[in-house]
């Protein structure tokens, strides 16, 4: 495959973080996605927030598997680790890696066919393991790249761009997670990068298992005026649980409503988006509390962004089955091969 070369050249001013890199450092090669794919949008947010992390690129690992989504790992962190699996495979190779390297930063970049169709079994085993990666599941509802079809993630009150309605109800990735003992899960838009990027920078710093389930639309087969993973639809349906953080490059836009309320806020390009306050007896570490309202969100046709479920006790695969702190692919052979005396006690055991 030829790549389209990104231009050498760059303003000898631009900002540098503590590594000595400038965002376009973490960037990769030109997107051969279509003109205002939410993915590329993605990609931008994933570029800003490992920039504003300060992560030495070297350091990073971005795993995938097949799809228009899992093209774009090659669009972002040139100068780290990389491996593109077969379709739905990407969470068992991630959990290899891991097992083998617990000093690298994981970071999986998926789609809603390789996550909920194919792969869907190795993501719930990658879930209830808390594989430490933030997996990033970029969710159009469709199969781009073999030309619309619906994917397990699509609404039944989802018509396809012909009218053609799906006989079956959608999977939540983000509400199977919760309660497969995800720690962190988080939902956001691709077009709310102001949102998107504080959730990654807290995804990539925590420790288990991270899931951003993005509402990512397809220009080509899904932005139909009766998608509800179009611009249109999550524009009008999107309901702000929390935002981590705030930096506006613009005037600050400001909204001044009472807990369990609502408000309408339009955005520095004109759009609008609803948000709800949640009001004080809202427990976000609460998986009771939380599931109930995802399905009142769900019920009413309306999407809830932010930080959907925290878990503060913090665990990775690592501390569950008691690996030792040294890489494994740092051990030297002596430990590695015992000998025939442990060999035998564990083979006894067995018996």
């Amino acid at each position: 495959m030829t790549h389209i070369v990104k231009p050498q050249f760059r303003h000898p001013r631009l900002a540098t973080n503590s590594q000595g890199l400038t965002r376009r450092d973490y960037e990769g090669v030109i997107s051969t996605l279509c003109a205002g794919c939410g993915h590329d949008s993605v990609t931008a947010a994933i570029v800003e927030a490992c920039f504003e992390l300060e992560l030495p690129a070297h350091r990073v690992a971005k795993m995938s598997g097949i799809g228009c989504s899992s093209k774009t790992t090659n669009y972002f962190l040139n100068y780290s680790h990389g491996f593109n699996s077969v379709h739905g495979r990407m969470p068992s190779v991630a959990t290899g890696a891991n097992l083998a390297n617990r000093e690298l930063t994981y970071l999986g970049v998926s789609g809603d066919g390789d996550t909920a169709s194919i792969g869907i079994g190795q993501f719930v085993h990658a879930v209830r393991r808390r594989v430490n990666m933030l997996y990033i599941c970029e969710n159009n509802g469709t199969y781009g790249l073999t030309k619309g079809q619906f994917s397990a993630t699509n609404d039944r009150a989802s018509k396809n761009r012909k009218g053609l309605d799906t006989p079956f109800d959608s999977i939540d990735l983000c509400n199977m997670a919760i309660e497969l003992g995800a720690g962190f899960v988080a939902r956001s838009f691709s077009g709310d990068k102001a949102q998107l990027v504080p959730l990654i920078k807290a995804g990539i710093r925590y420790k288990g298992f991270a899931l951003i389930d993005v509402i990512s639309p397809c220009v080509t087969f899904n932005n139909h005026t009766t998608s509800t993973k179009s611009y249109e639809y999550v524009r009008d349906h999107n309901h702000m649980i929390g935002r981590l953080d705030l930096v506006e490059t613009s005037a600050e836009i400001e909204a001044d409503y009472a807990p369990g309320t609502s408000a309408d806020v339009t955005l520095h390009d004109g759009s609008q988006m609803r948000f709800t306050k949640l009001d004080e007896s809202y427990d976000p570490t609460n998986r009771e509390t939380i599931l109930p309202a995802l399905e009142r969100y769900r019920q009413r046709g309306e999407v809830a962004t932010g930080l959907l479920y925290l878990d503060k006790r913090e665990a990775d695969l690592h501390e569950l089955i008691g690996t030792p702190d040294q890489p494994l692919n740092e051990i030297d052979e002596r430990a590695l091969v015992p000998g025939s005396g442990p060999l035998a006690a564990i083979n006894a055991a067995h018996r």
